[in-house]
């Protein structure tokens, strides 16, 4: 596919669409729309490529979390190639995460957000970003 004329309201719409499919636990329609060689740069972690690395994240996050974003708001430059979102995430902590403290249920409420890029209206590239010290803080964690 060759790259398409995008504008602000295209992008809008993708991430609107995307957000909807999140909340609704739809990992499929997430999946759908993103490229097959989307960059997922994780908050403070890695960067990992590709739509089956990304559905890989999605399956750890649907055992170890439960979660809804709240409070979205949603920005795209004139171009429609880049655009960001903020957000407030409403979470359960279910099952231990790898390398993170035992989970028991804990709640948390966190302010986020995201930076995109797209293109030939697919999401290209995902960047989170979120407070990890509040999070442990709210899961109870040890001060390190």
């Amino acid at each position: 596919m060759s790259d398409s004329p995008a504008s602000p309201s295209a992008a809008l719409d993708v991430l609107t669409r995307y957000y909807a499919a999140f909340n609704a636990g739809d990992h499929a329609g997430m999946l759908a729309l993103l490229r097959e060689d989307v960059a997922h740069d994780t908050n403070q972690g890695d960067r990992e490529t590709g739509r089956d690395a990304f559905a890989a994240f999605l399956g750890r996050m649907q055992r170890c979390y439960a979660e809804q974003l709240v409070d979205l708001v949603l920005w795209a430059d004139p171009t429609g190639t880049r655009a960001a979102a903020e957000f407030t995430v409403l979470g359960t902590y279910l099952a231990t995460d790898d390398g993170l403290p035992t989970a028991s249920g804990q709640t948390y409420r966190l302010p986020a957000g995201a930076f995109f890029t797209l293109r030939d209206g697919l999401i290209g590239r995902v960047t989170m970003y979120y407070n990890l010290t509040d999070w442990l803080r709210q899961v109870g964690a040890p001060p390190a």
